[in-house]
């Protein structure tokens, strides 16, 4: 099997150290097997590990390899639809068990850089970007729907506010999230993957999975060898091709594309983005920005409907840097990157079960990175025989996308521009 490296990217440029971990060769049995070593991956086997499960992780590539170590690194609270798209669509009992668990992803996160020592430069402080008065009136209604929900570290920001926050007039104003925050993503998942090999847990790299042998005792195949398992997670996300036929249907990969600059130096740094916070604006197609470690701006944005890669990221996404922060104009960009993340039509993540014992978590749409960590725990509730709040993601309601495979990213992107032009002129 050829080894896949990581893809170019300031996170592989910028990594702590990685251990070579083993290809699979021949049988192996266990408690659970997972299939992908990201955040869902990750975050379910230090759960199970904790609570005395044996636990083989396989990675079709490396640790982080996809979205989890290629993410803008925002710590972002609730889901890609929010709580009250959830209470209209839900019974209430259900609509409070997903609300209370909006928050918890975040506290996840920190609970395991604290207790494992993972360096991934975690700080603190995220901001909601209004650039009109329907998104600022939006950002109001959410402060007042999130607090009914007890999270309550939120602040408004008028215009005034704003320009201490961020050094771009393009905003009206904005909301504070002092929960937020941003961190290192491929560090991240390089710490939580020593902390499930500390657990006991194993995981083999480049060895992906090509089949499962579905029955009383599982079976996942890899190109050279097997894991007979009691329970298989899939947790491939966009990465996880046509393995789970059943659940290519309902979702479908989406590029997302990021860019770089050389570091600042500290005094622009500290003017673009004073108090260290991330942001993001509202717009349905948003950008998100953030500053490195090392005082690099990260700027991300744009999707392209069905993951291909564009040609040149750098032209798409510097005039939208360029656009918040023309004061950039002279800066080199370092680096440039796409990943992937996997879109369902509700925006909804997808969490079930196919027969007894294969559960899967999919589908965060662009949320991923709190909602990553408390799946894995929610799984591993499922796993131990705790299914309430397992249920409440597995009752979400999910279609395919109109039009099949042939027609979704045509058809999405179609909405997609739509909204984004909703957006453009305020309406």
């Amino acid at each position: 099997m050829a080894n896949t490296p990581y893809p170019q990217s300031y996170y592989a440029a910028s990594a702590n150290p990685v251990p070579e971990r083993p290809q699979l060769q021949g049988d192996v049995e266990t408690d659970v097997c997972i299939i992908g070593a990201g955040y869902t991956g990750l975050s379910s086997a230090m759960f199970l590990l904790e609570h005395g499960f044996k636990v083989t992780v396989l990675e079709a590539a490396k640790v982080g390899f996809g979205a989890s170590g290629r993410n803008g690194g925002q710590i972002v609270n609730s889901y890609s639809r929010d709580i009250d798209v959830i209470e209209r669509t839900v019974d209430p009992r259900q609509a409070q068990l997903l609300g209370q668990m909006a928050f918890e992803g975040g506290a996840i996160i920190r609970e395991r850089i604290a207790k494992y020592q993972i360096q991934c430069d975690l700080k603190d402080g995220g901001v909601f970007a209004a650039i009109t008065d329907k998104q600022m009136g939006h950002l109001e209604a959410q402060k007042r729907l999130w607090e009914r929900y007890g999270h309550t570290q939120l602040e408004l920001l008028d215009k005034r506010r704003m320009g201490e926050v961020v050094a771009s007039d393009q905003y009206i104003g904005g909301m504070l999230d002092m929960s937020g925050g941003h961190i290192h993503p491929l560090n991240l998942a390089l710490g939580e993957a020593a902390a499930v090999e500390s657990l006991g847990g194993v995981i083999y790299e480049q060895s992906a999975a090509v089949r499962i042998d579905r029955g009383a005792n599982p079976v996942v195949h890899t190109e050279s060898g097997r894991v007979k398992a009691r329970f298989v997670i899939v947790a491939g996300n966009a990465y996880l091709g046509n393995l789970v036929p059943e659940l290519a249907a309902k979702s479908m990969p989406c590029g997302t594309q990021v860019i770089t600059t050389e570091p600042l130096n500290e005094e622009l740094a500290r003017t673009l983005l004073p108090q260290d916070y991330c942001v993001e604006d509202c717009n349905y197609l948003l950008d998100y920005y953030r500053l490195s470690a090392d005082k690099r701006l990260i700027f991300g944005g744009g999707v392209v409907y069905g993951a291909r890669d564009p040609a040149n990221i750098e032209a798409i996404i510097r005039p939208k840097m360029l656009k918040a922060f023309p004061q950039l104009k002279n800066v080199k960009i370092d680096y440039a990157w796409t990943g992937n993340f996997l879109l369902t039509l509700s925006r909804l993540p997808q969490v079930g079960r196919l027969g007894d014992n294969i559960y899967y978590s999919q589908g965060c749409s662009g949320h991923g990175v709190t909602y990553t960590h408390l799946a894995g725990k929610v799984l591993a509730e499922a796993l131990r025989g705790q299914a309430e709040r397992f249920d409440a993601f597995a009752g979400l309601p999910h279609y395919p996308f109109p039009g099949g495979q042939l027609l979704r990213t045509p058809l999405t992107a179609l909405g997609a521009w739509y909204y984004s032009l909703r957006d453009k002129f305020g309406f």
